[in-house]
C-alpha cells in the first residue's frame, strides 16, 4: 500500500472533526470526545460516507435536488406570467393617470380599452373555473360562454396584441435598466446599447455574486464554529490563570481568618476561666490571697537583695585571679586537716574514757 494512504493520528482526527462540522451539523464534539470514543468515531466515518453535508442520505439528497429542480422550473413559469401580468397591469395604471393628457389619440384609447376588457374577462373566466370540476352553482350564475361574448372583437384583439408586445418589451426594457443603473450606478451614463449588452450578462454577473455571498457565509459559519471553540479554549485558560493568580491572595485571606478566629476562642477561654474564678473565690479570700501574695514578693525581694549583696562579693573575690584560687585551695586544705584532727581527737577521747 502507498505511503500517501496513511495518515498520522493528528491528521485522522483533524479530518474526522470536519466531517463532524460539515457533514454532520449536530455534532459538535471536541478531540477529547473523539479520542475517548474510537468506536463511535469510526462510525461516523463511516455514517460520513453515506450522508451529504446537510445529514440527508445521498439518494433522499438526489431526489430533495430533483424536487428543487422542478420547483424552480414551475417558480420560473409563474414568475414570467406573473411579470407579465403586472406590466400590463401598469400599462393600465399609467393610461388612467394620463387620460386626461389631450395627447391621447384615438388608437391609445382604443388599444387600453381592449386591454382593459380582455384582461378583465380572463380573470373573471379563470375565477369560474371548469364548468365540470364545479360541484355548487356558478358565481351569479354566470357561465364562461357568458363572459366570452364580452370579449372584445378578434380583429380589435389581433391589433392590440401586436401592440401589446412593443409596450411590454418597452417596459421590460425600461424595468432591466433600472435594475442595471441600481446595480451599477455608473451605467446610469451609458447608451442604451451598452446598457443592453450589461443586461444580457447581468444574470450571470448576479448568480456569480450570490455564489459569492454563500461562499462567504459559509467560509464565515466554519470561522464562528473555529471562534467559539478558541474562544472556548482562551476561557478556560483565562479562568485557570485567574483562578491560579487569585489562590494566593485567597489563601492569605483564609489564614488572616483562621488567625482572627482563633485569637476569638482563646479571649473567649480567658473570659470563660475568668468568670469561673469570679464565681469560685469571693472577696475575702482574693484579699487574703493578695496579702499572701505581698508578702511572698516582700521575701522575694528581700533575697533578690542578698543576692545582689553575694555577687557583689564574689566580684570582688573574682578580681583576685589566680592569688584568690589558690587561697581557696589552701583553706580547703587547712579546714579539711582541721575537721580531721576534730574526728581524731573525739575518736581518742571517747577510747580515753
Amino acid at each position: 500500500m502507498a505511503s500517501g494512504d496513511f495518515c498520522s493520528p493528528g491528521e485522522g482526527m483533524e479530518i474526522l472533526q470536519q466531517v463532524c462540522s460539515k457533514q454532520l451539523p449536530p455534532c459538535n464534539l471536541s478531540e477529547e470526545d473523539l479520542l475517548q470514543n474510537p468506536h463511535f468515531s469510526k462510525l461516523l466515518l463511516s455514517l460520513s460516507q453515506h450522508v451529504d453535508e446537510s445529514g440527508l442520505s445521498l439518494s433522499l439528497a438526489k431526489e430533495q435536488a430533483q424536487a428543487w429542480k422542478e420547483v424552480r422550473l414551475h417558480k420560473t413559469t409563474w414568475l414570467r406570467s406573473e411579470i407579465l401580468h403586472r406590466v400590463i397591469q401598469e400599462l393600465l395604471v399609467d393610461y388612467y393617470v394620463k387620460i386626461q393628457d389631450a395627447n391621447l389619440t384615438s388608437e391609445d384609447k382604443k388599444f387600453h380599452e381592449t386591454l382593459e376588457q380582455r384582461l378583465l374577462v380572463t380573470e373573471l373566466a379563470q375565477l369560474l373555473g371548469p364548468s365540470q370540476e364545479r360541484e355548487t352553482h356558478p358565481l351569479l350564475g354566470l357561465e364562461k360562454a357568458d363572459l366570452l361574448e364580452l370579449m372584445p372583437p378578434s380583429e380589435d384583439f389581433v391589433w392590440m396584441r401586436a401592440r401589446l408586445l412593443l409596450e411590454v418589451e418597452e417596459q421590460l426594457k425600461k424595468k432591466c435598466f433600472t435594475l442595471l443603473c441600481y446595480h451599477d450606478p455608473n451605467s446610469d451614463s451609458d447608451s442604451e446599447t451598452l446598457k443592453a449588452a450589461k443586461v444580457w450578462k447581468l444574470a450571470e454577473v448576479l448568480v456569480s455574486e450570490k455564489q459569492q455571498c454563500q461562499d462567504a457565509k459559509s467560509q464565515h459559519k466554519e470561522q464562528m464554529v473555529l471562534l467559539e471553540k478558541k474562544s472556548a479554549t482562551y476561557s478556560q485558560r483565562l479562568l485557570q490563570e485567574h483562578r491560579l493568580r487569585t489562590q494566593s491572595e485567597l489563601d492569605r485571606i483564609n489564614a488572616q481568618y483562621l488567625e482572627i478566629k482563633c485569637g476569638a476562642m482563646i479571649l473567649k477561654l480567658r473570659m470563660e476561666e475568668l468568670k469561673i474564678l469570679s464565681d469560685t473565690y469571693t472577696a475575702e479570700k482574693v484579699e487574703v490571697h493578695r496579702l499572701i501574695r505581698d508578702r511572698l514578693e516582700a521575701a522575694i525581694h528581700l533575697q533578690e537583695q542578698d543576692m545582689e549583696k553575694s555577687r557583689q562579693v564574689l566580684n570582688t573575690y573574682e578580681v583576685l585571679g589566680e592569688e584568690f584560687d589558690r587561697l581557696v585551695k589552701e583553706y580547703t586544705q587547712l579546714k579539711q586537716a582541721t575537721e580531721n584532727k576534730r574526728w581524731a581527737l573525739q575518736e581518742f577521747s571517747k577510747a580515753y574514757c
